[in-house]
């Protein structure tokens, strides 16, 4: 396992459209195991395969309290959302320090596969929808900034690029 470097807004990679994954193997297993361990320590509640510049339809999540149920999600799609909408509050790993209200569908169900390939759906509502379409939006090449007005993408974006030009 090792922890993976993580890809800051507004790095043009983070809007890369991540292609289908085909092999269920050990590279993918490895994969999975890897954007846990950086998921964790970063800490974050989800972390797409695009946050860390691997280009393949795989997400993890966990928003348990105890960070101990991990949730893998390979080739995932929405295959409904609910009319109804609510307001978060996101942050997201690549866009560090920042949290800002985001409406999004209040239920998703969700199909996609497990590391190993058998296929299941899921309802989500709360947190976990939201989850799930945040990090379906990076395997999609969108960042959750990007739902904000330009007057705030902007700030963010000065913002991010400011902290990056400082000497760590």
């Amino acid at each position: 396992m090792a922890v993976l470097n993580i890809l800051r807004y507004p790095d043009p990679r983070l809007h890369r459209v991540a292609r289908p994954v085909e092999s269920f193997d050990d590279r993918l297993r490895a994969l999975v195991s890897d954007l846990a361990e950086t998921m964790y320590q970063a800490p974050g509640v989800g972390l797409a395969a695009t946050q860390v510049d691997v280009h393949e339809r795989v997400i993890v999540i966990d928003v348990s309290d105890a960070r101990d149920q991990l949730q893998v999600f390979v080739n995932p799609q929405i295959i409904e959302s609910s009319d109804d909408r609510k307001v978060y509050e996101e942050g997201c790993l690549s866009v560090p320090g920042i949290y800002e209200e985001v409406e999004r569908p209040d239920r998703v169900k969700v199909r996609a596969c497990d590391a190993s390939g058998a296929t299941f759906e899921i309802d989500a509502d709360g947190l976990l929808a939201v989850c799930l379409q945040h990090e379906i939006d990076h395997l999609d090449g969108r960042v959750f900034v990007q739902y904000l007005s330009r007057l705030k993408q902007g700030r963010i974006r000065a913002k991010m690029l400011k902290v990056e030009r400082e000497p760590a």
